[in-house]
């Protein structure tokens, strides 16, 4: 809670008036309630209490995030490892629970750690169309003497039916190009010359390098341990849903989804059980009245890590510098 940070440090945490005034923000739920008067809103539950009082066919995307098949703290929740038959089981209920509330055209990402990624896979084989695997980097990780370092996560995509929303032209990686190949009349082969660089947009893969796990100086960081960066979360909403479309997220942690959501001009729902999350999560959506910015994603398309010129980097630097300062 009071932890001492360094004079950069631009981690979000909250004072006790924040607590008490965002405490105001957070709703239950204990009876039916119609989607107009429970979108764009952080429901303090545990999920399994609250999902049997959501409307039917609500959710245009799922994104779900449920704790991974690891003993881990959550604040004051903790999630203890279980065997996979168990992990199996406790995945199926919640799942069986959720799909009533989704869109015909509705699309589902489950995001999900090695250990248990094939067992997720299968669950989700058995009610939904799944189409791919998502394999992103992520670059913390601790290092081990008698097996490798884990340093990827996976997230499992799937639809309801065939015919569902995927906007490929919204998601496509600006890559710097370092081998610029021309046609016989020397003009570019599939990429631009800018005043910043060599670049071509590539189609998105399903093996993601470009993504930056938050840490102490970003702007979107807090103290959650297990926190999904804004820009992974923006892909996911930008290639399966469209404005306006709900976006719901039943482990909402610190509101990343939301967050992300409210900037692209979605609605959403998000579920947490702990309430310094919630609090949290409400914090950095006002935050987006100042700031609706993305880390990584930038000129409507997603840059490929560290390929953003120095002028630009620098004049995105002085954009967070000046937010960072309006605050105090």
């Amino acid at each position: 809670m009071n932890k001492l940070r360094a004079r950069r440090n631009r981690t979000i945490t909250l004072d006790e008036v924040e607590r008490q005034g965002y405490a105001n923000e957070l709703t239950r739920i204990s009876s039916p309630v119609d989607i107009d008067a429970i979108a764009n809103r952080i429901v303090n539950q545990d999920v399994f209490e609250a999902i049997d009082f959501l409307p039917l066919n609500f959710v245009d995307l799922l994104i779900l995030d449920p704790p991974y098949n690891l003993t881990k703290t959550f604040n004051s929740t903790t999630f203890r490892k279980k065997s996979i038959s168990a992990y199996v089981k406790w995945f199926e209920e919640l799942l069986v629970k959720l799909l009533p509330k989704l869109k015909k055209r509705a699309s589902v990402y489950v995001c999900s750690e090695w250990y248990s990624s094939t067992a997720v896979h299968l669950i989700l084989e058995k009610y939904l169309n799944v189409w791919n695997r998502i394999t992103w980097e992520r670059e913390k990780g601790r290092g081990a003497k008698q097996n490798w370092k884990n340093a990827s996560e996976d997230i499992w995509f799937a639809t309801v039916s065939d015919d569902y929303i995927f906007n490929v032209a919204d998601v496509k990686l600006k890559r710097r190009v370092l081998a610029p190949y021309t046609d016989t009349n020397g003009a570019p082969k599939d990429w631009e010359a800018t005043s910043d660089g060599q670049f071509r947009l590539t189609h998105p893969s399903n093996l993601w390098s470009d993504i930056t796990v938050p840490f102490w100086s970003m702007p979107e960081n807090t103290d959650h341990p297990t926190q999904k960066p804004e820009k992974l979360l923006a892909k996911l909403i930008l290639a399966s849903s469209n404005e306006h479309d709900l976006v719901f997220d039943p482990f909402a942690g610190v509101g990343s989804t939301l967050v992300v959501a409210k900037k692209l001009n979605r609605r959403f729902l998000g579920v947490e059980i702990e309430k310094e999350y919630c609090l949290l999560a409400a914090k950095r959506l006002h935050q987006t009245k100042s700031d609706r910015s993305i880390q990584g994603y930038h000129d409507g398309v997603f840059w490929e890590r560290n390929s953003l010129s120095i002028q630009q980097q620098n004049r995105k630097e002085k954009s967070v510098n000046d937010f960072a300062e309006s605050l105090f």
